[in-house]
């Protein structure tokens, strides 16, 4: 089970997230707070490569590696670059709603189509190509993946604190995402 956290005010934010920098992530979004100057990242985001999504924090406040339905699985080395050469501590999954990599399976025939019309591909290429590829990328529920996700990264990284976020692209607003 989870539940969605509004962010409205200080008093929403869960107590494992005050005094970190996934506050001032929740500030400077959600409540448009000045952004202060950052000469180095403070954390990670891992957030879903949609174009809906802007995240509102000042320059160099964040490494923030954009990966189809915020899906790290492939991506691992490059936070183990943020953690151990940029010295990060935080780290924030950020799962979203409407996310394209649920249900991959109903885009099956216009992702065939687009790579045959528009990338100029072989039908039977671009058919491979989804077959291939679509089992790994597939996340089922967006909450449930993004949670499993945070735990499976925790667990990877046991020193490092983890967050679980969601992005709601109708409201354009961050939510904190409560797991159980």
């Amino acid at each position: 089970m989870h539940r969605l956290i509004q962010l409205n005010t200080i008093d929403d934010i869960p107590e494992g997230m005050r005094n970190t920098p996934v506050e001032d992530l929740i500030r400077f979004h959600n409540w448009g707070h000045p952004h202060e100057e950052y000469t180095k990242a403070v954390m990670l985001v891992g957030m879903c490569m949609d174009n809906r999504k802007l995240l509102r924090v000042p320059d160099s406040f964040a490494f923030i590696i954009r990966t189809g339905g915020a899906n790290l699985r492939y991506s691992e080395f490059k936070v183990s670059f943020a953690i151990a050469v940029g010295g990060v501590k935080h780290i924030v999954l950020m799962g979203h709603n409407k996310c394209g990599m649920v249900n991959l399976a109903s885009n099956r025939e216009s992702f065939i189509d687009g790579l045959v019309k528009i990338a100029g591909w072989e039908r039977p290429q671009a058919e491979e190509h989804f077959m291939h590829y679509a089992p790994l990328f597939e996340i089922g529920n967006e909450i449930d993946f993004v949670i499993q996700e945070t735990e499976r990264i925790q667990k990877r990284y046991p020193q490092i604190q983890v967050h679980t976020m969601y992005y709601n692209v109708d409201e354009n607003k961050l939510y904190a995402l409560q797991r159980d």
